[in-house]
């Protein structure tokens, strides 16, 4: 762990947020059409997954999510040291880029999210779009593939298949509780897609590890 690990996860955990909910802003204002609104997201989202992947993952790992923090961290790929320090650069990010991007669009600066998100479909699509993206992830390690392209594609994709548009990280809930625009989620929601958020990514770890077995 290294300062510059750390300043890594804190920058890319906000280009990733403002990234999420900027260009759900931007759609929102340039078409009514959802599905045109629904695309740029996942587009936009997909591709600067690739981009700060690529040029961050070197330096931190590009975590930028605090399951995959603490996967890494358990398949001792992260010293569990550098745990809660990454744990809190990924919310001062978060919270930064935020921030950012209501100041970029001339909106309040902290907001209660009043989209309402819920029902037991959704809960299960947070569960299987977390198992997705932590099975990617690994799937991507053991392949020695190209993670960046896997991961960027993966998100791309599940904000499509998921009814609840692939939050798939902790982080992300924290942010889009506290934006009222198109990417937001009501805050009462937020434990129930935590909840799926952590029984997917186990799940994903646990069949990873033994499908990916290093003896197997």
């Amino acid at each position: 762990m290294t300062p510059r690990a750390i300043a890594s996860e804190a920058l890319g955990t906000a280009l990733l947020v403002a990234t999420v909910i900027g260009s759900a802003i931007m759609a929102q204002n340039l078409t009514q059409d959802v599905g045109v609104l629904l695309l740029a997201n996942a587009l936009v989202t997909g591709a600067m997954l690739f981009v700060l992947i690529t040029i961050l993952g070197p330096l931190s790992g590009a975590h930028f999510n605090p399951l995959v923090t603490l996967i890494m961290a358990t398949r001792r790929d992260l010293a569990w040291a550098a745990v809660l320090p990454y744990l809190a650069a990924q919310i001062v990010g978060a919270l930064a880029g935020l921030v950012l991007t209501h100041a970029m669009f001339d909106l309040p600066l902290i907001q209660t999210s009043a989209h309402i998100r819920g029902g037991q479909g959704q809960v299960l699509a947070e569960a299987v779009a977390t198992f997705g993206l932590i099975f990617t992830i690994l799937g991507g390690i053991y392949a020695r593939a190209n993670v960046p392209a896997l991961v960027g594609g993966y998100i791309t994709a599940a904000y499509w298949f998921t009814s609840s548009t692939s939050f798939a990280n902790p982080i992300m809930l924290l942010a889009r509780s506290m934006t009222d625009t198109p990417s937001g989620i009501l805050p009462a929601a937020t434990p129930s897609f935590l909840l799926a958020e952590v029984v997917g990514g186990v799940l994903a770890a646990l069949l990873a590890g033994w499908l990916f077995a290093k003896d197997a």
